[in-house]
């Protein structure tokens, strides 16, 4: 008998609000409100709600949460002097395969927040435990699932926010992108994944319907995670488990730039990237010929073959786009084919992200 889905604080309501509910890697989530399309666009017009509370905030705690995170990721905590500021950062493992993408939010000397994927959640706080362990550290991690996460993403994010916490104003004019507050248990982040101002804000899981119902009368709609992919593929985010995993490094993942090589500082991982060789690349496409590009379709290129990552029909440009692990060489502007259903099809080789705070870059 299989263990019964997990259910986010926010359940009940978005069963309320109609919500078509899926299995999303155990978690009982809405994959849209009626229309994934109208989503989208409620996104890059309006402003967008979205339920993240299946990832997990983390607590590091103790006198040595810095040199902890020094050794513990590919990117360099040091870049973090001022309060509430966040770093992107993969966590690899000896391989120099990615265990988890995530973000560090640097509160004091004695406190960094961080907040991990839903899916790979216990496995990322076994490793750090382990890590902890192995090299002495003496910290206390503390998952906080006492806490619900809202992402308010979309170009009236700010005044959603505004109104629905009334007094917040002046923290959120004040709060630059990749930047944090902190108010008691209210912790609001300039951060999100859509391409798109906006903020993530988590507080306590028996506010979070209260909350949720406050941004929607300030005009927030619900977004579901059918769009949440459109938006953050759009966006030329990487989602974990498709476009990076622990079999593929960070350089082949087109995140070689949150992997800090210059310091002198050793990470897990850090050995195996500097020995390894790089002979891929992650690669925008945007398909030439009619049809939808999807995961695991192969690329065929001049300089071998690739694959496909992540694809979708982008509702904002109005073409098929997707991110491709393709063999270096390959260049924007070159074309290559994508094989679906047998037949090769023709698709261009462009720089991502394809848009941002609504508009086509490509």
């Amino acid at each position: 008998m299989s263990d019964p889905l997990k259910q986010t604080p926010l359940n009940a309501t978005h069963r309320e609000l109609g919500a078509r509910m899926v299995d999303f890697g155990g978690w009982d989530m809405p994959v849209n409100y009626g229309s994934q399309i109208e989503e989208h666009h409620a996104v890059r017009s309006g402003c967008g709600l979205f339920d993240v509370s299946h990832m997990l905030p983390l607590d590091i705690r103790g006198t040595n949460v810095r040199a902890f995170l020094r050794r513990l990721v590919a990117n360099n905590v040091d870049k973090l002097q001022v309060a509430g500021k966040a770093l992107y950062s993969c966590m690899l493992n000896e391989a120099g395969g990615v265990i988890d993408d995530l973000i560090i939010y640097f509160m004091d000397e004695s406190w960094f927040r961080l907040v991990v994927n839903a899916g790979t959640a216990e496995k990322d706080l076994a490793w750090m435990e382990k890590m902890n362990a192995e090299w002495n550290m003496g910290l206390s991690l503390t998952p906080r699932r006492d806490l619900a996460m809202i992402a308010i993403q979309g170009p009236n994010a700010t005044q959603a926010l505004n109104e629905a916490l009334p007094g917040v104003d002046q923290i959120t004019a004040n709060l630059k992108p990749f930047n944090a507050a902190a108010m008691g248990e209210m912790f609001i982040a300039r951060t999100g994944y859509t391409g798109e101002d906006g903020f993530e804000v988590m507080v306590l899981a028996k506010s979070a319907p209260f909350f949720w119902k406050a941004l929607m009368e300030a005009g927030g709609k619900p977004i579901g995670l059918g769009a949440r992919d459109t938006l953050r593929l759009e966006a030329g985010m990487n989602l974990y488990g498709q476009d990076m995993d622990e079999t593929t490094s960070p350089l082949e993942s087109g995140l070689a730039w949150t992997v800090d090589l210059k310091s002198e500082r050793d990470f897990v991982g850090r050995k195996a990237l500097e020995t390894s060789e790089v002979t891929k690349q992650l690669a925008g496409l945007v398909l030439v010929d009619k049809g939808v590009l999807r995961g695991h379709q192969k690329v065929h290129t001049r300089h071998g073959d690739g694959e496909i990552t992540s694809g979708t029909f982008s509702p904002t440009l109005q073409q098929s786009i997707a991110l491709a692990r393709i063999p270096l060489g390959i260049a924007p502007g070159d074309e290559v084919e994508v094989e679906i259903r047998d037949k090769k099809l023709k698709a261009k080789v462009v720089k991502y992200p394809f848009v941002r705070n609504g508009k086509a870059l490509i």
